[in-house]
């Protein structure tokens, strides 16, 4: 398939991705007009999705693309909010092939299997990693109080993060990294398991990554 053709194709579809993330949900177009930084990561995240997707010569033809793309972006979870799918999709999409592993067997675990395992955060992740076939390597470590503190452009998606949940009481909290939402607030979207007793499966949620203090990388 050409180059012009793939670029109609996409011109063709964009717009019925954006409806089916945004348009349809007015409360949601009213939350992206506040958050100007959101805007362009939810664009430029479906338009990677899509234009790889396309590239793909098992989806060479539009109505395919659709039928494989549109249902899982129209697709409503109580743990993922519908405005970061493209977020997790266009991760997957560029991530290296082991990270690409870990991500869409998390996602996999989360959405449609919805799995509950004794444990917390690490016990999740763990067995994400292991399903998935993918070992990982600690490529940066610190102190949870003394630091340092990862960088913001060192993190990549499928990182096991350790971090500072400065959501919750500032204790230690370990997710993985999926994508930035807004990078110079350090606002990231992150796969969480909060385990224990609360019997509920992992969900997709937003965290201050100000404190990252371990990266442990899905290795080749």
């Amino acid at each position: 398939m050409t180059d012009f053709l793939l670029s109609r194709l996409f011109i063709r579809l964009f717009p019925q991705i954006l409806t089916a993330t945004v348009i349809k949900r007015p409360f949601m177009t009213y939350k992206l007009s506040r958050n100007k930084s959101l805007v362009p990561s939810i664009r430029m995240a479906a338009a990677v999705s899509i234009s790889l997707l396309i590239s793909n010569a098992a989806m060479a033809s539009e109505d395919g693309i659709r039928a494989s793309v549109l249902p899982i972006l129209q697709q409503a979870y109580d743990n993922l909010k519908a405005e970061y799918m493209p977020v997790v999709l266009a991760a997957e999409s560029m991530a290296d092939p082991s990270a690409q592993k870990v991500l869409q067997r998390a996602r996999t675990m989360t959405l449609n299997e919805r799995a509950i395992i004794r444990g917390g955060c690490w016990d999740y992740l763990n067995r994400v990693f292991k399903q998935a076939g993918v070992e990982r390597q600690t490529v940066f470590e610190g102190k949870y109080r003394g630091g340092p503190y990862a960088d913001a452009d060192s993190l990549r998606s499928g990182d096991w993060l350790y971090y500072i949940n400065h959501g919750y009481k500032d204790i230690e909290h370990s997710g993985l990294f999926i994508g930035w939402v807004d990078k110079p607030a350090r606002q990231a979207l992150i796969l969480s398991y909060a385990g224990e007793q609360r019997r509920e499966p992992a969900r997709y949620k937003v965290y201050d990554l100000s404190h990252v203090y371990q990266v442990m990388r899905p290795m080749p």
